[in-house]
């Protein structure tokens, strides 16, 4: 029996361009919906650009252009680079929309006319020059944890705090720069814990993932809080009816949107939207990150009880991309835009590396650079693509572009594939990409072994229907196994069935054989990722090396006159707040190397204890042979941003003093020291 169903993504904020950390939630959507469908099933995927908020009003007014030029061009922009990697939303639309203005009112008033919306004075922080709100985003200060400078109104990066903005110290406004005031205003807010007891059946029935349950027993625990659901103007976004310059909060409508791209899609394709969303035919899974997971489990569920609209079926949450085994990096080269990766590698390598991550569980999944080349290149190229590319043009080149029969081994080998389809499907259904890509793999290396043994590149020369047949064989199997994986990698697919001149394939096609036909000229399917392509991405991915900050003094003016002995002017004024954000650390040299076309820098691999090694560049080949500093312990500044140099990336700095040239003298510890300890 085939099943209908609505799939949703997260939307996008249409404030900037989609990097590789948001295609993780589009391929895996993307890649359960071809799934679903391939199945035989009806899967409509919506989606849409999430458009209001201060951010978007802000940029649009720094670009001098109306708000909704800049999420005009934005959309566009997103969509273009989602259809690049193969994502086949069925509706892309904007929360800006008549249809979400709609609906969005209905909830409003339904949830209001509940007793489900009250009233609240609160202060809040107010730019008086720019005649604005702030939102805490929007206020920066000094930490009142850890005193770091330029933070936050909501949490410090340096010391990870979280605070309110009134707990600033020297609060500005991230607008005007000038300080903000409090000032009191009308709030409308939404009583969450109205539906608490309905909230935790709706879970209880499976709305979550097991690992995702905990976290909401937590937030039950901690008590449901009242959500402010209105701003002030100006703000772009909807007016909230009945009440002149208050707006629903972004959060508000965002969700809405899903139901907007919904009913724009079935007002344009003959369809009632009611039947759909709230008639109960259809099935509704939402994808998101875990990040936003709070909006999705509770606010959103809790809108629709209270406006007696259908709830999702369930929440699939995904966790983070971390690259390298760390955060995406703009210094390091990891923070990659989708159209950055477009320019040097095939958008499938990263639909098929990330389908072998993912299990459909919270965790994160790391994009390791070697293992995406290695993996790619071995079982995508090496096995999959290897059997086509050996059989095919064999086939056309000597055998007159036509399969033969299949023998009783030809067919064994074939029933062993189709052995694997009600696994693969389980895999699927249950998001377990990293599962249905190993079981390809193994299925690939049986085909490719069977190759091995039957050799038809010799045969052909003595039995050319031996051959044949054995060819027919592999060409079959590859069939097999691409349908297997035609959610993960469509356009390989493609190519497969024009090489083989078969139609568009579905799971019901697995058990078919292709016997007695023709077959057209072998596609190139898919070419090894390079790695110097990886490395170009890489190096585009980082930031320019910034200008130095303001222009040199003009000729005619006179220099100011310095202390005698002295050849150089004071650096900028520092504070020992400044001087105290140092962290001084031991470390001792494991290598050292001469730069090559650096006269003065020598290459250094430092221990700093726990595992730690830092790659510095030191400017003290002058008076330091490589070979002499190789175990010695040494004063490393620690924190200290990366650099990217002309001869790499230099981690930290060795701490030395003197004139410089040959009188350069490393900072050294005794022999009571151990990489790793700080020194104060």
């Amino acid at each position: 029996m085939t099943r209908k169903m609505l799939v949703t993504s997260a939307l996008p904020y249409a404030n900037g361009p989609i990097h590789i950390g948001h295609l993780v939630e589009y391929i895996q959507t993307d890649i359960w919906v071809r799934f679903q469908k391939l199945c035989g099933n009806t899967c409509y995927y919506f989606c849409a650009d999430d458009t209001h908020g201060t951010p978007i009003m802000i940029r649009a007014k720094n670009e001098g252009i109306r708000p909704e030029d800049l999420i005009a061009r934005m959309h566009g922009e997103h969509l273009r680079d989602f259809t690049a990697f193969h994502v086949g939303f069925d509706n892309y639309y904007t929360t800006h929309s008549p249809e979400n203005r709609e609906l969005s009112c209905l909830i409003y008033e339904r949830a209001n006319a509940a007793g489900s919306i009250v009233e609240k004075n609160i202060q809040q922080a107010y730019d008086d020059h720019e005649k604005m709100w702030l939102p805490d985003r929007f206020i920066k200060g000094t930490c009142p944890r850890c005193k770091a400078e330029n933070q936050y109104g909501d949490s410090c990066d340096v010391c990870g705090a979280h605070y309110q903005a009134s707990e600033l110290i020297n609060p500005v406004s991230a607008v005007s720069g000038k300080p903000p005031v409090l000032k009191e205003s009308t709030h409308y807010f939404f009583r969450l814990t109205d539906y608490a007891d309905r909230l935790k059946q709706l879970f209880a029935a499976g709305y979550v993932q097991d690992s995702v349950q905990n976290k909401l027993e937590e937030w039950f625990a901690a008590g449901l809080k009242d959500w402010d659901i209105s701003r002030d103007g100006p703000y772009f976004g909807f007016e909230i009816p009945g009440h002149k310059d208050k707006y629903f909060y972004v959060w508000l409508d965002a969700p809405i949107g899903y139901m907007a791209s919904c009913k724009n899609y079935c007002q344009r394709n003959g369809l009632d939207f009611d039947k759909v969303w709230n008639g109960g035919e259809y099935e509704i899974y939402h994808f998101i990150g875990k990040d936003i997971m709070y909006f999705h489990a509770l606010f959103w569920p809790a809108l629709l009880f209270a406006a007696d609209l259908r709830r999702p079926d369930k929440l699939f949450v995904h966790g983070f991309l971390t690259v390298n085994g760390q955060k995406m990096s703009k210094s390091k080269g990891t923070f990659i835009m989708a159209r950055t990766y477009l320019e040097h590698l095939d958008p499938e390598y990263l639909r098929y590396y990330y389908a072998s991550k993912l299990s459909g569980d919270v965790g994160d999944i790391d994009l390791n650079l070697d293992d995406f080349i290695n993996r790619v290149n071995a079982d995508l190229v090496g096995k999959l693509a290897n059997l086509a590319s050996r059989c095919g043009p064999m086939l056309t080149g000597k055998l007159d572009g036509r399969l033969g029969s299949l023998d009783t081994a030809g067919k064994d080998l074939l029933a062993s594939l189709v052995a694997a389809k009600q696994d693969i499907i389980a895999d699927y259904e249950q998001l377990n990409y990293a599962s249905v890509v190993r079981r390809v793999t193994a299925m690939a290396d049986v085909c490719n072994k069977y190759t091995e043994d039957n050799q038809p590149w010799v045969v052909v020369k003595t039995d050319p229907e031996r051959a044949r047949i054995t060819l027919t064989t592999i060409l079959n199997a590859v069939r097999i196994l691409t349908i297997y994986l035609k959610p993960v990698i469509p356009a390989f697919a493609d190519k497969i069935e024009r090489f083989l001149d078969i139609p568009s394939q579905t799971f019901a096609d697995v058990e078919m054989t292709l016997e007695d036909r023709p077959i057209k000229n072998f596609i190139r399917l898919v070419e090894r990722v390079d790695k110097e392509k990886v490395e170009a991405m890489i190096e585009q991915s980082k930031p320019a090396e910034q200008p130095a900050a303001g222009p040199a003094p003009a000729a005619e003016e006179p220099k100011p006159a310095l202390p005698a002995g002295w050849d150089e002017p004071l650096a900028p004024e520092c504070t020992i707040e400044d001087f105290a954000k140092v962290d001084l650390r031991i470390a001792r040299v494991l290598k050292a190397s001469a730069v090559e076309g650096a006269d003065k820098l020598l290459s250094l691999e430092l221990d700093l204890g726990g595992d730690v090694i830092r790659h510095v560049f030191a400017g003290i080949a002058k008076a330091y042979k490589p070979e002499d500093l190789v175990g010695r312990l040494v004063v490393c500044v620690a924190n200290l941003k990366p650099r990217k140099m002309r001869f790499g990336l230099s981690e930290g700095m060795v701490c030395a003093s003197g004139p410089g040239g040959s009188e350069v003298f490393l900072l050294s510890v005794d022999s009571g020291g151990k990489p790793g300890q700080r020194i104060h």
